[in-house]
Parts: C-alpha cells; sequence; structure tokens
C-alpha cells in the first residue's frame, strides 16, 4: 500500500501510479530523446494496457513530450496503449504502429511545443511524469539529464507523478539547470540570453505540492545513446564542413570570436564536432544547441569547447559515468535549459547560431527532406531541426550521397516530402564536397549540388534534369520530379531512368 513521506508527498509502486491513468487521457512525459524520460512509470502503464486488452477492455492514451526510448515509447506501442504521439519520436515499434496507421502522430517544431500546452491546443494534459533525481522541498525537484518541455507539461497538466530516479547522482545533478518559461504573447518580453553561458531561471523545477499525487521510486539507469564511431564517409562530411567554415572565418564572414554551434544527433553529427575541434583554423567555440553527445565532452576536455547550453545530454553509458565523475568540473561549462529556451528563433537569431543538421534527402533547389522515406514513410520527426534552419546565422545541411549500399541517391530531382525549404537552406555537405548556395540562382544552385554533392554514378541523370528543363527558372518538369524515386521502387536501383519516357510528354511552359 501507498504510504505518506515528504511532507506528506506519497510514495507510490509504479503499478500504483499507473492505475491513477484512464483510457484516453492524455500524458504528458519529461525528457528530450532518450535522457531524462520516465522509466519505470511507462513500463507500468504498458503492463496495464496489456491487462485491459486481455481483459477485453479498451485502454490507449495520448502522449505528448520530446523523450522517447525504448522503456518509454517502445513499451507503450509494443502493448497497442497509444492513441496519439506528438512532437517526435524515434523508436522503431512505435514508428511501425505509425507508418501502418495504427497510432496517430502529430510532427511539430520542438520550439513551439510548450506555447500549444499553454494554449490548449492539445487539449487537458491529464498527468505529467516527471523524471527527478532529487526532491529537496515541497514541490522542488532536481531534473536529471534533461529538461525537455517538463516545466511546461508540470504547470499545465492537472496531476503531476514524480519518478525519482536514485540511479543520478543529486549532488553532481543540482546546479546543471536553468529552469525559465517565457510569458506568453502578448505578454513576452525578450528572453534575457545574450551568450549561451547567461543564466535566467531556476536551479531547481517548482511544482505545486498538492498537484503531485505521488512519488515513484526507481533505480532504472537512463538509456545510454551509443551511436558508431565515425566511418571514412562520416570523416570525409566532418573534415568539408570544418574546412568550409574555417575558410569562412578566414575571409571574416564569421566573427573574430567564431558563433555558437548547434549539431544534430548521431555520428555524422559527432564526426563533424570531431573534426571542427581538429581544425587547425577554427578557434575554440561555443555550443547552443539542443543535444550533447560524446564529443562535445571529447572537446571540452581538449580546451576545444569553451561552453555548451543544451537541453539534453544525450550520451553513451561511459561518457555519462565520465560526466558524473567530472561534474563539478562540467557544471562550469555546461548547463540545461528547457526545449523552448534552447530552440527559441529569438535566442537563434540573436546568437548567431550555425545550425548543422542531417537530412535524409536533398533536391537540386535545396530542398531538404529530414523526415519520411520516399515521401511516405516516417522515420522519427522534424525535432528541432526547423527551429535552428529557419533562423541560423548559417545553416548546413550533411548527408551521406547515397544510401542503401549506392542504390539511392539522397540528391534527387525533388524532394519527396519537404521538411526545410530552398529559402532555409544555405549550405549541403555531402562526402563529395560542399554547396554554398548562398547569393545563387536556382540553376546555379542545381549545377553546384550536382557537380560538388552528388555521388559521381549519379550525376549524369541530374545533369539530364537539369538539361532538359533549360530555359525554366527553377529546373522543374513534373514528369522528372519523381523519376528516380519510381525507378528504385519498380527496379530496387535509382540509376537506369529512361528520361524520354520520362519527360517526352511534358510540354515545358
Amino acid at each position: 500500500m501507498a504510504t505518506m513521506v515528504r511532507s506528506k508527498l506519497t510514495t507510490l509502486t509504479a503499478e500504483e501510479a499507473a492505475a491513477l491513468i484512464s483510457h484516453g487521457q492524455t500524458v504528458g512525459f519529461s525528457g528530450f530523446t532518450l535522457p531524462g524520460a520516465p522509466r519505470a512509470v511507462p513500463l507500468a502503464v504498458a503492463a496495464r494496457a496489456r491487462a485491459e486488452h486481455n481483459a477485453g477492455h479498451p485502454f490507449r492514451i495520448g502522449v505528448v513530450g520530446a523523450a522517447t526510448g525504448e522503456n518509454l515509447d517502445g513499451a507503450l506501442a509494443r502493448s497497442d496503449a497509444v492513441a496519439f504521439r506528438t512532437p517526435y519520436q524515434s523508436d522503431a515499434s512505435l514508428r511501425r504502429l505509425i507508418n501502418t496507421g495504427g497510432t496517430h502522430f502529430f510532427d511539430q517544431h520542438l520550439s513551439l511545443l510548450p506555447q500549444l500546452l499553454r494554449g490548449g491546443l492539445l487539449g487537458p494534459i491529464h498527468w505529467a511524469v516527471i523524471e527527478a533525481g532529487e526532491l529537496r522541498g515541497d514541490g522542488e525537484l532536481v531534473l536529471t539529464s534533461a529538461v525537455g518541455a517538463a516545466p511546461t507539461l508540470a504547470r499545465v497538466a492537472e496531476r503531476v507523478i514524480v519518478e525519482l530516479n536514485r540511479s543520478h547522482e543529486p549532488a553532481t545533478l543540482y546546479g546543471m539547470h536553468d529552469i525559465y518559461e517565457p510569458a506568453d504573447p502578448p505578454h513576452r518580453r525578450e528572453i534575457p540570453v545574450y551568450r549561451p553561458s547567461d543564466r535566467i531561471g531556476s536551479l531547481v523545477l517548482r511544482i505545486e505540492p498538492s498537484k503531485i499525487a505521488g512519488i515513484v521510486e526507481t533505480t532504472l539507469p537512463d538509456e545510454g545513446q551509443a551511436f558508431p564511431s565515425p566511418d571514412p564517409v562520416t570523416t570525409r562530411i566532418g573534415h568539408n564542413v570544418a574546412d568550409f567554415l574555417a575558410a569562412e572565418y578566414r575571409r571574416g564572414r564569421i566573427p573574430r570570436e567564431f558563433l555558437p554551434i548547434q549539431s544534430g544527433v548521431g555520428n555524422t553529427a559527432n564526426a563533424v564536432l570531431s573534426a571542427l575541434g581538429d581544425h587547425s583554423h577554427v578557434p575554440a567555440f561555443e555550443m547552443y544547441t539542443e543535444v550533447a553527445q560524446d564529443a562535445v565532452l571529447a572537446l571540452m576536455r581538449r580546451d576545444r569547447l569553451r561552453f555548451a547550453s543544451t537541453c539534453s545530454l544525450t550520451l553513451s553509458a561511459a561518457a555519462m559515468r565520465e560526466f558524473y565523475t567530472n561534474a563539478d568540473w562540467y557544471r562550469r561549462r555546461l548547463v540545461m535549459r528547457p526545449q523552448e529556451i534552447t530552440n527559441h528563433p529569438e535566442l537563434i537569431r540573436r546568437l548567431g547560431v550555425i545550425s548543422i543538421n542531417t537530412a535524409l534527402e536533398v533536391d537540386l533547389a535545396g530542398n531538404v527532406n529530414s523526415t519520411h522515406v520516399m515521401g511516405g514513410r516516417l522515420m522519427n520527426g522534424i525535432g528541432g531541426s526547423g527551429d535552428f534552419t529557419r533562423n541560423a546565422y548559417l545553416s548546413i545541411f550533411v548527408c551521406r550521397s547515397t544510401a542503401k549500399r549506392g542504390r539511392i541517391s539522397t540528391v534527387v530531382p525533388q524532394v519527396a516530402h519537404v521538411d526545410h525549404t530552398e529559402h532555409s537552406v544555405q549550405a549541403i555537405v555531402t562526402e563529395h564536397g560542399v554547396a554554398d548556395l548562398r547569393n545563387k540562382d536556382p540553376r546555379e544552385r542545381a549545377r553546384i549540388i550536382i557537380d560538388n554533392c552528388a555521388d559521381p554514378s549519379f550525376r549524369d541523370d541530374l545533369r539530364e534534369v537539369l538539361a532538359r528543363t533549360a530555359g525554366l527558372h527553377e529546373p522543374f518538369a513534373p514528369g522528372a520530379a519523381f523519376a528516380m524515386h519510381r525507378q528504385y521502387l519498380q527496379t530496387g536501383h535509382m540509376q537506369g531512368v529512361n528520361w524520354d519516357a520520362a519527360l517526352g510528354s511534358d510540354p515545358l511552359p
């Protein structure tokens, strides 16, 4: 049975907490990617869903939050417990459910989610489940390895369940966070962050104690996120990005003190950061980003990274242990903020962030698809890439030039799904080179993308599109747009398009 502790706050088992959540309710979970996400309560909710289904009863909930992982999205999806999901996911089981129509998914810019929650767009948030490393007083929580939308979820939710995770070390976490929520329009003032190291909020998340339904204690560790070591292709991509930024710096297009870097998630992002750290003409820099990966800690230890503002410590298990071992040292060099602040357009534009994100495919106009395979199958979601790309001082997208062992070109006549338009994408980088798209007309952009970024085995096909659309402002023809995608679906390879058949009947205006 539940017991009363900590100034009348109730201690619950995970199963008791799960029993409080009803079919049809909406639950917000703390965290950002894998870190900072509750694990014991979602696993118990998944077990309850299976029991209810076995008894012939419906049980599905709405799931809100940027936290995602095997113990949250994965467990809930495999138990058919997810009615809808927003704003992000990256779990294979949930992805299959979304792509087969088994659940609804609303892809949202991460910076917008807290404001949408406060405005009631997602309806009532019945429960917030917040992971904490320590409860310092009635309703004062020290968060763990991520912040995400926890401050807003805790405030708008009708009730809160605190998952107190003893696998984290409270003494090392205290002082790592900067919790701040802006006012809503029309009362919002400027957010007073002028350097990545500025602190403007609270060290703890404060929740009205009467809203806390109970505390669930657990020792389940973070799901460590380890990415493969850089391979020759990602290493070349990293070097190309570093050489490009070093050249911009030498030309005076980047200020003398350099500019903050934002980097996405994955082994390519790690390779880019490592290359920046190795480059002799790139000075020590700062980061204003949403995730801090292993490469971030490595750059700090080498004095190549002066400070990092982030929303999440997306680290491998080994890197997380190293972080905790040297927490006092890192506390002076790193801060974790809510996603509304790390991804806020005002701050990205003010600080002059250089954004570096990953594309699934790019097209000859410079549009980017970062979310959907062949246009229809969701991968993860737009995440924060749109927040940074649209507002960056310099926006860069990186990708391999081919996929599926060379059978797919990631440079295509027209992307099958548009997440970032040509108006926001300033540079594209593959292992073959850099396409600087600034101050170039559409046909110039197409030529430089083909010459510098496309794989040589696909350049003739792409040049055919350019040649056959001569006389048009944009190198676009309906028959050419998805001819390479269609060729892959029919033959398993993008090469071999019959361009006469694809374009022959298209009258050019």
